[in-house]
């Protein structure tokens, strides 16, 4: 249950609104459509019929944010968030999500921005009514189960959230800073949307029930349904289970309110988690759906998106600053902001930056655009727009977004209309009046120590940091097992839960295979659905064919291979990839270097010659190479900011041993990426890049015929090539636990790696061994270590466990993020629940564990990247396509015993390594307790 940045969401619903309007002359237009009812109460339902697949999506969106709160109570919307899944009357405590897990859905979530709070679910489509019945309970049948306990331990969690994507973030407080300084203290958007601290530990039950009741009402929200249903049948469990819930009061608008900048204001921090400074620069902007958002839109594309863009050509590519640079218009419901960000290379002093922006700014002024720039920008539009329509849900959120917002459903045309008729002259208008000599806040946030490297006349900016202590005082607790409440009143029994309707047709996707003469294997699944295709070709090598003392040859590889072809420049690429509409991408892991690629259909065979040329034609351009590896290393410094990257990277250390290359980062170390050269990537390519280790994968509105054959060339170009061995020794596993400690001072949380080197992925217990896992930590919310840490006590915000074996062992690890002064007591609770599993695990336990994972396969292939993981999984374990039948007859067959012997050898705490990343001075002596002997500390 997250919180998403206002900005972050309507740049991605603008993105897939524009994106339809490249439709070419002759070309069937595209609709979402859908009927819209009101019930007497006010609230508003949208229905949107999409029987591709047996499952259904509810969204239920409250048209109330953070812009609804009040200064001293912020974070509210938020926090409701997370309380409205915890308890309703009729489905009891935890009862959603263990519904949820019944039934096979995707995991009751939400997300909650400065003006819309939503709750939203993909079920199998018999589930539809349960779903109807449990939003229901959230809107009329819920407040009365908040008490004082539920609240305390709710505010721990969300204040875990804070900790975990704000405070223990590099960067995490930049937007704090500019919401303060952009906009007057009573503006509704000068607070953040998660809140403060304080604030939400100030709030009280009464302020809690007040909020609710004034903009959780009927009145106040949409219901959106979408995918495969009875809509006569839908209409009436709406109106069953909404009808008699009563209207609140009348809500007013909220007035557009812009910033009232009016000069320039810069700011810095000293970020406890940055390796790199950043510079930000942000203006006031416009509201959503202002006749200029649109024209802003493309004018941050042009100026800061690709290797013609001015910004990107002086920044990155002439003054060598950064590795990139991002600008875009966010528009909210009341204001909006134009935001320019450039992360800088270590040690680069942020006026440099700030000229280099000035000179890019320059430049556009005296060189303006190009309508083939304008078309560059748009042709990408079309895919974009049908990519977001892969999923019901993704059709559920753009109804809601537009209902709520523009008042009508059906706005997708006008806003279209505004977009296709924004002109250059728009593009330099807009320029002119909102960015050029306009106030903005600059931020420059530097690593600690590094305040030279700030914008001069920068002033400090007030942050909040909390104190760290070594053990919670007063914010332990435990939830009563049951507190009486008062039942609201209604005109049948809501407590029964409803019955399922017809079983769902589950259809497996058909795949068709074929081989290249080559050696080269094929890999397809054919869907019609939408006009798209995706491929990808994954070559079986990466790190693990890499000399240890050079690691990141692969990635440096992967990274050149976009840079420019032998016969068109890095732009000229760019460019024809644009032109397309296509996105062409090349990345490298442990196994693999994979070449993936998005397009419409028609652009299908132009976009597989394009990828055809990036992988046979290299340029091999040395200045290209140049700033490939600063990019790295400028990646590197990144991760190493990174509480979360750093456990990771331990944790890889510990259970492969420090010689084993798989405890290696894949992108390699500053070190190992400094000593590369270009003849080392072309003895690589030399060496590993053919056919015979290859496999294609292809997922979308193109058959076998018409595959294979478009693959002709690229069978005659491409010629097989003897491979080095690539084979690798895996440690056996440990035999006693222990504890190691990676000390980052003053982290307001401590990040949890526990577990050990595992199975591949083809051993005959994995799967089974997955099944066990999905009651402990892979069910999400229904899992006992997220009902224990983050539902029963709130030390965490998340937590889960998995298994990640490919054809090669791979580890089984137990992630979190838990508050800095519970670290112990967090790390014995998971002890606890890992030594108890095996004998506590029940039929009810295992029922459950069998109705989701077989209930789930109706939405398990829904949309191209869910396809093409089937392939995938395929053709690197040499499977046939029969897997997934054979995957439901394991959890058929499951049974107690079978549990009780998988979970003593795969999850046994006792030869598991525990990984620690946070504040040593506070939490590593306590860790002693723990029982396992002296912890190790790591630097």
């Amino acid at each position: 249950m997250n919180f998403l940045r206002l900005s972050a969401f309507f740049v991605l619903l603008s993105a897939l609104i524009l994106q339809s309007s490249c439709t070419p002359p002759g070309q069937k237009d595209f609709s979402v459509d859908y009927e819209k009812f009101v019930l007497d109460n006010g609230l508003e339902v949208i229905f949107h019929k999409d029987d591709s697949d047996p499952v259904t999506a509810v969204a239920l969106t409250f048209h109330v944010g953070s812009a609804r709160e009040l200064p001293g109570r912020t974070g509210f919307a938020h926090l409701f968030e997370h309380l409205l899944f915890l308890e309703s009357e009729n489905l009891g405590r935890g009862g959603l999500d263990q519904m949820s897990s019944r039934i096979g859905g995707s995991g009751a979530n939400g997300s909650t921005s400065r003006d819309r709070t939503n709750y939203f679910q993909t079920v199998p489509n018999d589930a539809l009514e349960k779903m109807i019945w449990a939003e229901a309970d959230k809107l009329g049948f819920f407040i009365n189960t908040v008490n004082e306990m539920v609240l305390e331990k709710e505010k721990q969690v969300v204040k875990n959230e804070k900790r975990q994507g704000v405070d223990n973030a590099p960067y995490g407080h930049t937007g704090y800073v500019i919401g303060k300084n952009l906009y007057p203290e009573d503006h509704p958007y000068s607070w953040q949307v998660i809140g403060s601290l304080d604030d939400l530990q100030a709030a009280t039950l009464d302020d809690v029930i007040n909020f609710y009741n004034t903009w959780y009402v009927p009145n106040n929200a949409t219901l959106v349904i979408a995918g495969d249903f009875d809509s006569d049948q839908a209409r009436e469990w709406v109106h069953k289970y909404f009808d008699e819930i009563p209207a609140g009061e009348e809500i007013e608008p909220l007035a557009t309110r812009g910033s009232d900048l009016s000069e320039i204001k810069k700011l810095y921090h000293e970020d406890n988690y940055a390796r790199l400074p950043e510079l930000r620069l942000t203006w006031p902007g416009v509201e959503l759906y202002h006749d200029d958002a649109y024209a802003l839109d493309i004018l941050a594309q042009l100026l800061s998106d690709g290797k013609t863009a001015p910004l990107y050509e002086v920044i990155v590519e002439e003054e060598e600053l950064s590795s990139g640079v991002s600008m875009f218009s966010g528009n909210s419901e009341l204001a909006g902001e134009i935001t320019l960000r450039v992360r800088a290379f270590a040690e680069t002093d942020l006026n440099d930056v700030y000229a280099a922006i000035e000179k890019g700014f320059a430049r556009y002024e005296e060189n303006g655009f190009t309508e083939n720039d304008l078309v560059r920008v748009k042709a990408g539009i079309e895919t974009g727009f049908y990519n977001g329509l892969q999923s019901v849900l993704g059709k559920a959120f753009q109804l809601a977004q537009y209902n709520i917002f523009a008042g009508d459903p059906g706005y997708i045309n006008e806003d279209i209309r505004k977009t296709l008729d924004v002109t250059l002259a728009d593009v330099r208008r807009v320029y002119e009046t909102y960015v050029k000599d306009q106030p903005f806040v600059a931020t420059s946030f530097v690593p600690l120590g590094e305040t030279e490297l700030v914008l001069a006349g920068s002033s400090e900016a007030e942050v909040a940091i909390e104190e760290i202590v070594a053990q919670g005082e007063g914010e332990a607790f435990e939830l009563p097992e049951d507190t009486p409440y008062e039942r609201t009143p209604s005109s049948f029994d809501r407590s029964v839960e409803p019955p399922y309707g017809a079983s769902p047709e589950i259809r497996v996707p058909e795949v068709w295979t074929a081989e290249s003469t080559n050696g080269m294997k094929i890999y397809g699944i054919e869907n019609d659905e939408l006009p798209l295709v995706r491929f990808n070709l994954r070559i079986e090598s990466g790190m693990i064919a890499e000399d240890p003392e050079k690691i990141g040859v692969s990635n440096l590889l992967a990274e050149m291979l976009t840079r420019g072809t032998a016969n068109r420049t890095p732009a000229e690429l760019e460019q024809a990839i644009d032109l397309l509409g296509a996105s062409i991408n090349v990345s490298s892991g442990r196994q693999d270097i994979t070449l993936s690629a998005n397009t419409l259909t028609k652009n299908y065979e132009e976009t597989l010659k394009l990828a055809q040329e990036i992988l046979l034609e290299p340029r091999w351009d040395e200045r290209e190479f140049e700033l490939a590896r600063q990019s790295v290393i400028s990646r590197i410094a990144q991760q190493q900011s990174s509480p979360n990257s750093i456990a990771t990277n331990e944790f890889n250390k510990v259970i492969y041993g420090e010689d084993h290359i798989f405890s290696r980062n894949p992108i390699g170390t500053v070190e190992s990426v400094e000593a590369i050269t270009m003849d080392d990537l072309k003895a690589y390519y030399e060496a590993y890049v053919s056919p015979t280790i290859t496999s294609m994968h292809v997922a979308g509105s193109a058959g076998r015929d018409e595959v294979v054959s478009s693959l002709d060339e690229l069978n005659e170009l491409w010629q097989p090539k003897e491979i080095p061995n690539t084979s690798v020794i895996f440690p056996e596993g440990r035999e006693e636990a222990a504890v190691f400690f990676y000390d980052v001072p003053n982290a307001s949380q401590s990040v949890l790696r526990i577990g050990y080197l595992s199975m591949p992925e083809t051993d005959e217990d994995y799967y089974p061994a997955v099944v066990m896992n999905y009651k402990l930590g892979g069910g999400g919310f229904a899992s006992r270590l997220t009902q224990e840490l983050r539902e029963g006590k709130g030390f965490t915000y998340g937590i889960g466990s998995g298994f990640s074996g490919t054809n090669v062992p791979g580890p089984f690890i137990i992630s979190s993020g838990v508050r800095s002064n519970v670290t112990l007591e967090s790390l014995q609770s998971i002890k606890t629940i890992l030594e108890d599993y095996p004998e506590t695990f029940t039929q009810e336990d295992l029922e459950n564990t069998k109705s989701f994972l077989l209930k789930s396969n109706a939405r398990a292939f829904e949309t191209l990247g869910a396809k093409l993981n089937i392939l995938e999984t395929m053709s690197m374990n040499g499977w046939e396509a029969d897997y997934i039948t054979q995957r439901q007859q394991i959890v058929r067959d499951m049974t107690l015993d079978e549990i009780t012997r998988l979970a003593r050898t795969y999850a046994n705490p006792g030869k598991m390594v525990y990984v620690i990343v946070g504040d040593a001075r506070t939490q590593l002596p306590r860790l002693r307790q723990l029982g396992y002997g002296e912890p190790i500390l790591l630097n």
